[in-house]
């Protein structure tokens, strides 16, 4: 079923080449970003070796922990965006230009990576701020994307409006946390800004669950 803007016959069908083509493309995409992560961690001197201590205290440990955060947020943002990808029927040009700008948002991450990695920069808020906003981008251009399929009607099994509702609040609780810890930046420094994306861990999965019995409950009733 097609709109008004977007007929069928432009939406490509999740048997069709060009479907495979685009999944395939989204899916490299997010390869290569993970990759890129890699480069932020500069080479590190012979000296630096002599010990685990000094190793870690030439500004590995902190490049490396910034390799590690950014690496999660990548790989959940795949997982997001292969789960979505896979409920849809087919794709339509609104679609594919919607997952274009999640995904150039996620290709950013590398090099805002590298502000919150950096020994030099690790402390500025900046920082922070510009990686927070990053990340928060990504999500809301993600779940802008599937609002575009449930419009263009490529959705496989579309949920009633308000377990989509219930979704998206759920989508909420990452880029809260985030902008949150902006203020906490320039207020505390980065380091107690950064330590507040560890509540991701607790209320994640709180959100996740009362989300999934909402949607269940939605779905029962409809």
């Amino acid at each position: 079923m097609g709109t008004a803007t977007e007929p069928a016959a432009k939406h490509y069908r999740r048997d069709s080449i060009e479907f495979a083509r685009a999944f395939t493309f989204f899916d490299a995409v997010y390869a290569f970003a993970l990759t890129l992560l890699v480069v932020n961690i500069d080479p590190t001197e012979v000296d630096d070796w002599a010990d685990l201590g000094t190793l870690l205290g030439s500004g590995l440990g902190t490049q490396l922990a910034g390799f590690a955060i950014s690496f999660i947020v990548i790989a959940v943002f795949w997982r997001v965006n292969h789960r979505l990808v896979a409920g849809f029927r087919a794709l339509s040009p609104g679609v594919i230009v919607a997952n274009l700008v999640a995904i150039a948002f996620v290709v950013l991450i590398p090099f805002t990576t590298q502000g919150i990695s950096d020994e030099g920069s690790s402390k500025a808020p900046l920082a922070v701020a510009v990686y927070a906003v990053n990340i928060s981008a990504a999500i809301f251009a993600q779940s802008a994307m599937f609002y575009v399929a449930r419009h263009d009607g490529v959705l496989a099994d579309p949920l009633p409006r308000r377990a989509d509702l219930v979704n998206f609040l759920d989508t909420l609780t990452a880029p809260l946390v985030f902008l949150a810890s902006i203020p906490i930046a320039y207020a505390f420094g980065a380091d107690w800004a950064r330590l507040t994306w560890l509540l991701l861990l607790v209320i994640g999965p709180l959100s996740g669950n009362w989300a999934s019995r909402r949607v269940a409950r939605i779905r029962a009733a409809g």
